[in-house]
């Protein structure tokens, strides 16, 4: 492979008397000429070889057959209206309908006219509490940044100039005067890599400016929070104010709106629990929280006497992890066993009605609608069966299909099963493993390994068509449950973060090493995936373990350690990573790790395919620029190390359906390649 030439520079920080070098440092600058005639470089090479794969057009062909049916979400009703998402199969972005009974269904917003590439999307939505005014937000290629439009719901006006530079908020309506959300001051330097760090809650009043807006939560320097979150309780009495410094733990403080003069009221002083508001029902509060439970439960409490100390159990803590939602009337409390979804109903007052029959083993979302509901919708999947939405009758609890997606996939013919293997301390770990009906474990099946282990995220089954296309193959889909995520909460996530991470890396490896000794595959044909956290993942094991698989592909990885934290918002993962300024022990064990600085001249690195996107203002695209940088500065053998730069696109949300199924292509076309097989259809 000839790569295009990285310079180097003689760029260097030090820690504790460590002097680190970082020879492409420059490459963190995204708006420097000579960083964008790099990318453009890179993307040559990578898409000059890719193009010479003679299956690629063929398998993307495939993958756009697959997509090509139609999708819906679950419906709401808004007024006089009942409101859907549809996709009629290939549109770049879902389109909201809204429908009066007995009447046609009619558009109304469709997201694919927002932008000529489609690179801009929909991300939310919020209705005023008379349903009459909407505020909804915008993604311009990829950004975590919005754009929040406020129109007219009867006639689709637009009321006012459109608010901007919002980031990471949600949009709560108070009553109809106007809305909640939140963001940071627009940041010096690179709005896409500098650093956001003080997170404010604002509220907007409709026909007034938003420079006069004012600070409801952020002003001061005690109630300085990385992220502020806002919800109001159905009946808009109460609004509760969640602040945090990292994505775990979080204060809380609420306000009765319904008195004169009130002020928000502190109910969490500390960081120790994720607490959040559930729902309410007259001066009850209804608090979901792992406070002193860390598999987390629903408490209740006088909104008089919010504190822990007046707090009663609603729903106690199990040895299973709650998620809870409410709808019609009822709280529904969702468990996860072993990363499968078991449902519960529960009156108001606590009584257990029924457990919620499942249409199988899998994921089961949902369950939440208004007080007056009398239908509830969920969606059940699991990695060979489409999202299929069912109406459910709360009063009996019957489920009916509502609607079943028609595509060209056929699960009669596949099967996963879920095995628990040891780690490397003993521990047993989660493992659901999917491949055709009748496979012969030879050791020479296309296996991809997917994993995340962070953040209290769990991997929950669920189906997508770049697995059925792997599928179709041979391939064997395996999904393990790592360490770091949440599937067995609170203790599950610390045993993966700070200086427990290398358990995640170790839980990973052993799975690999589960899925060689069982001759599923072999390392020859075996290939790694994960993204963000999970890009992480991929980086630290084929920087520990490159003999183990023969293709590796971090996507959108936080991949240098030392510095992450100086980039955006991601000072607040602190919580999970520690960062390389707390201590020299921190330090010494993120360098440890830290893909950027584990890649070693002369190594044979197996086969990488780095993805990431250039306006990707999360996880910032410097962290694979470097990797692929330094990866190509120091791979030995032959396998290739190509980065696939998407271009106007971010993390990954909001990104249109043209460039998924394109990325995609080119991760299957360069899995099969590098295991020197051709798919055929």
């Amino acid at each position: 492979m000839n790569y295009p030439v990285t310079r180097t520079s003689k760029a260097s920080t030090t820690y504790f008397n460590h002097t680190i070098k970082d020879p492409y440092r420059w490459l963190e600058d995204d708006r420097a000429e000579e960083t964008k005639a790099w990318v453009k470089a890179q993307n040559k090479c990578t898409f000059d070889y890719l193009a010479k794969i003679p299956f690629r057009d063929a398998l993307k062909d495939r993958l756009t057959q697959l997509a090509d049916y139609e999708k819906y979400s679950a419906p709401f009703i808004k007024g006089d209206y009942t409101y859907y998402y549809k996709n009629d199969g290939l549109q770049n972005h879902s389109v909201l309908y809204r429908q009066r009974k007995d009447a046609a269904p009619e558009v109304f917003l469709d997201p694919n006219t927002f932008s000529d590439d489609g690179t801009t999307a929909l991300t939310d939505i919020a209705f005023s509490k008379d349903n009459s005014l909407a505020a909804y937000a915008i993604s311009e290629g990829g950004s975590d940044w919005r754009n929040v439009f406020i129109i007219d719901v009867a006639t689709k006006a637009i009321l006012e100039e459109p608010l901007v530079d919002i980031k990471f908020s949600g949009l709560s309506w108070r009553q109809n005067e106007g809305f909640y959300y939140a963001s940071y001051d627009k940041p010096d330097g690179s709005e896409l890599s500098a650093k956001t760090d003080h997170h404010k809650l604002y509220f907007h009043f409709l026909g007034t400016s938003q420079k006069e807006d004012p600070i409801i939560f952020g002003a001061t320097p005690e109630e300085r929070r990385r992220y502020v979150f806002a919800k109001l309780s159905e009946d808009h009495r109460f609004l509760v104010v969640s602040g945090a410094n990292a994505t775990s733990g979080n204060d809380l403080f609420i306000q009765d709106l319904a008195q004169n003069n009130s002020r928000l009221r502190p109910v969490l002083t500390h960081f120790n629990s994720d607490t959040a508001l559930l729902c309410s029902s007259g001066s009850t509060l209804y608090f979901e929280t792992n406070l002193q439970a860390p598999n987390r439960k629903i408490i209740t409490v006088d909104a008089a006497k919010p504190q822990p100390e007046n707090w009663r159990d609603f729903i106690p803590e199990t040895q299973h992890v709650l998620h809870a939602s409410t709808g019609a009337g009822y709280i529904f409390a969702s468990y996860m066993i072993d990363a499968l979804t078991a449902v519960k109903q529960y009156a108001m007052h606590g009584e257990k009605i029924r457990d919620i029959n499942l249409p199988g083993l899998g994921t089961a979302t949902g369950f939440s609608g208004k007080l007056e509901a009398t239908t509830l919708y969920y969606s059940f999947t699991n990695y060979l069966m489409p999202a299929t939405l069912y109406a459910l009758n709360p009063t009996t609890g019957k489920s009916t299909v509502y609607k079943k997606p028609e595509l060209d996939f056929d699960p009669d013919k596949y099967v996963s099963t879920q095995v628990f293997y040891a780690s490397k301390d003993g521990t047993k770990i989660p493992l659901i493993i999917s491949h055709k009906k009748g496979l012969k474990r030879n050791g020479k099946n296309p296996t991809l390994l997917y994993g995340y282990g962070g953040f209290n995220i769990s991997l929950t089954p669920g189906f997508s068509i770049s697995t059925a296309a792997w599928l179709e193959q041979g391939g064997v889909y395996a999904v393990a449950n790592l360490r770091g995520g949440g599937e067995y909460g609170k203790a599950w996530h610390e045993a993966g973060i700070q200086c427990n991470k290398q358990n995640v890396f170790d839980d990973f490896i052993a799975a690999a090493e589960y899925l060689i000794d069982q001759k599923y595959t072999s390392p020859a044909y075996l290939a790694i995936r994960g993204g963000s956290n999970g890009g992480l993942l991929v980086g630290a094991t084929m920087t520990q373990r490159p003999d183990l698989m023969r293709v590796a592909l971090p996507e959108v990885g936080v991949l240098d350690m030392l510095r992450y934290h100086t980039f955006t918002a991601g000072a607040g993962w602190a919580y999970d990573y520690g960062t390389a300024e707390d201590s020299t022990a921190m330090f010494e064990y993120l360098k440890g790790y830290s893909p950027v600085h584990n890649l070693h001249k002369g190594t044979h690195y197996p086969a990488t395919l780095i993805s990431t996107g250039d306006h990707d203002d999360r996880v910032v695209p410097a962290h694979s620029f470097k990797f692929a940088a330094t990866l190509q500065a120091c791979q030995a053998g032959e396998a290739p190390t190509l980065i696939r730069i998407e271009t106007n696109a971010g993390h990954g949300a909001g990104t249109p359906i043209n460039k998924q199924l394109a990325q995609l292509a080119d991760v299957l076309t360069f899995c099969f390649s590098q295991m020197k097989l051709s798919p055929t259809w």
